[in-house]
Protein backbone atom coordinates (compact mmCIF):
# COMPACT_ATOMS: atom_id res chain seq x y z
CA UNK A 1 0.00 0.00 0.00
CA UNK A 2 2.91 2.44 0.86
CA UNK A 3 4.68 1.67 -2.26
CA UNK A 4 1.60 2.30 -4.26
CA UNK A 5 0.89 5.48 -2.49
CA UNK A 6 4.42 6.91 -2.58
CA UNK A 7 4.25 5.86 -6.66
CA UNK A 8 1.78 8.51 -6.82
CA UNK A 9 3.98 11.02 -5.33
CA UNK A 10 6.09 13.38 -7.37
CA UNK A 11 8.34 16.73 -6.61
CA UNK A 12 8.34 19.75 -8.99
CA UNK A 13 12.20 21.06 -9.27
CA UNK A 14 11.58 24.76 -8.84
CA UNK A 15 14.45 25.61 -10.93
CA UNK A 16 14.23 23.52 -14.38
CA UNK A 17 10.40 22.74 -13.19
CA UNK A 18 10.76 19.28 -14.30
CA UNK A 19 8.88 16.63 -12.09
CA UNK A 20 10.07 13.15 -11.30
CA UNK A 21 8.52 10.55 -9.57
CA UNK A 22 9.29 9.80 -5.87
CA UNK A 23 10.86 6.86 -4.53
CA UNK A 24 10.41 5.17 -1.43
CA UNK A 25 11.62 5.55 1.86
CA UNK A 26 13.05 2.12 3.34
CA UNK A 27 11.41 1.56 6.91
CA UNK A 28 15.29 1.25 8.22
CA UNK A 29 16.43 4.78 6.46
CA UNK A 30 13.10 6.77 8.52
CA UNK A 31 13.82 5.10 12.00
CA UNK A 32 17.27 6.69 11.56
CA UNK A 33 16.45 9.95 10.93
CA UNK A 34 13.59 9.60 13.58
CA UNK A 35 16.30 8.25 16.23
CA UNK A 36 18.76 10.97 15.55
CA UNK A 37 16.11 13.62 16.47
CA UNK A 38 14.86 11.91 19.32
CA UNK A 39 11.38 10.92 17.76
CA UNK A 40 9.92 7.85 18.64
CA UNK A 41 7.09 6.17 16.20
CA UNK A 42 4.52 3.34 17.52
CA UNK A 43 5.60 0.16 15.30
CA UNK A 44 2.02 0.27 13.89
CA UNK A 45 2.06 3.71 12.72
CA UNK A 46 5.76 3.01 11.15
CA UNK A 47 3.91 3.39 7.46
CA UNK A 48 1.82 6.26 7.99
CA UNK A 49 5.32 7.81 9.43
CA UNK A 50 6.64 6.86 6.11
CA UNK A 51 3.89 7.44 3.59
CA UNK A 52 4.61 11.70 5.50
CA UNK A 53 8.38 11.70 5.30
CA UNK A 54 7.59 10.61 1.32
CA UNK A 55 5.01 13.72 1.08
CA UNK A 56 7.31 16.19 3.23
CA UNK A 57 10.03 15.46 0.84
CA UNK A 58 7.90 15.73 -2.48
CA UNK A 59 5.76 18.61 -1.21
CA UNK A 60 7.61 20.74 1.54
CA UNK A 61 11.25 20.03 1.26
CA UNK A 62 13.49 22.99 1.15
CA UNK A 63 10.09 25.60 1.56
CA UNK A 64 8.62 24.80 5.05
CA UNK A 65 10.45 22.21 6.27
CA UNK A 66 14.28 22.81 5.50
CA UNK A 67 15.61 19.57 7.61
CA UNK A 68 15.23 16.33 8.58
CA UNK A 69 14.71 17.38 12.37
CA UNK A 70 11.73 19.30 11.10
CA UNK A 71 10.60 16.42 9.00
CA UNK A 72 10.68 13.90 12.32
CA UNK A 73 8.97 16.95 14.00
CA UNK A 74 6.43 17.26 11.57
CA UNK A 75 5.38 13.40 11.51
CA UNK A 76 5.52 12.90 15.29
CA UNK A 77 3.24 15.87 15.77
CA UNK A 78 0.57 14.44 13.00
CA UNK A 79 0.82 11.21 13.97
CA UNK A 80 0.55 12.30 17.77
CA UNK A 81 -1.76 15.20 17.13
CA UNK A 82 -4.10 15.01 20.19
CA UNK A 83 -7.49 16.23 18.59
CA UNK A 84 -6.74 13.78 15.47
CA UNK A 85 -7.78 10.19 15.04
CA UNK A 86 -6.18 7.08 14.11
CA UNK A 87 -6.09 6.82 10.77
CA UNK A 88 -6.03 10.21 10.10
CA UNK A 89 -3.19 9.60 7.22
CA UNK A 90 -4.39 7.01 5.65
CA UNK A 91 -8.00 9.00 5.40
CA UNK A 92 -5.36 11.67 3.88
CA UNK A 93 -4.26 9.49 1.02
CA UNK A 94 -8.22 7.81 0.03
CA UNK A 95 -9.31 11.35 0.25
CA UNK A 96 -6.23 12.84 -1.97
CA UNK A 97 -7.07 9.51 -4.53
CA UNK A 98 -10.80 10.52 -4.32
CA UNK A 99 -10.31 13.70 -5.75
CA UNK A 100 -7.32 12.83 -8.32
CA UNK A 101 -9.96 10.61 -9.49
CA UNK A 102 -6.96 7.54 -8.56
CA UNK A 103 -8.65 4.25 -8.27
CA UNK A 104 -7.76 1.92 -5.45
CA UNK A 105 -7.76 -1.69 -5.67
CA UNK A 106 -8.69 -3.00 -2.41
CA UNK A 107 -8.54 -6.54 -2.94
CA UNK A 108 -4.67 -6.33 -4.68
CA UNK A 109 -3.98 -4.28 -1.69
CA UNK A 110 -5.25 -6.62 1.64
Amino acid sequence: MYEFAVGNMERKNKVSGSVKKMNPMSVEELKSILSRHNVDIQTNDIYDALYLATMVKADFWGSSIEDEEHMAKYISDTICDVDGYEGIVLCRFIADCNAKGIAIFWDMML
